[in-house]
């Protein structure tokens, strides 16, 4: 079998259609678009959900309800065991964090998550902790700073 013998299935690939070219091609003169109108124009069509000037759907419904969306807060979690790159003894903060390329942001809060193990001792500092985090972190003999 070569390149230039490979073929589609039978009846897979149909003729391309082609608008406007003749009376006897069943599509020719208005190619499809009927006489004259809006949508018989080149750029022609209205954009969605437009009603013809009527007001329309989603703007005749009322807005009801509540979003608590703008006041959502947003934590930057880190897991125990990215802090075993701190030296015994150390105070992480969220600058210290930072520094370190281990958040992306100085300013939204900082939730420290249980995932992994932790063999040295630390005193963090941070907005939020899970409870396996700070008991990982107290095991380990550090310190838990709620801000």
């Amino acid at each position: 079998m070569k390149l230039s013998d490979l073929k589609p299935a039978e009846g897979s690939v149909r003729a391309v259609y082609r608008k406007g070219r003749g009376i006897g091609s069943g599509n020719g003169k208005t190619a499809g678009k009927g006489h004259k109108g809006q949508n018989a124009r080149s750029g022609g069509g209205v954009r969605p959900g437009f009603e013809g000037g009527q007001m329309p759907l989603q703007r005749r419904l009322p807005k009801r309800g509540f979003s608590n969306y703008p006041f959502k807060k947003v934590y930057q979690p880190v897991n125990i065991c990215v802090l075993n790159d701190f030296d015994d003894g150390a105070v992480v903060t969220a600058e210290e964090l930072y520094e370190r390329n281990m958040i992306s942001s100085k300013t939204l809060p900082v939730k420290i998550l249980g995932d992994g193990e932790l063999e040295k001792k630390l005193s963090v500092k941070a907005e939020k902790f899970s409870e396996s985090a700070k008991a990982k972190i107290e095991a380990a003999g550090g310190k838990v700073e709620v801000l």
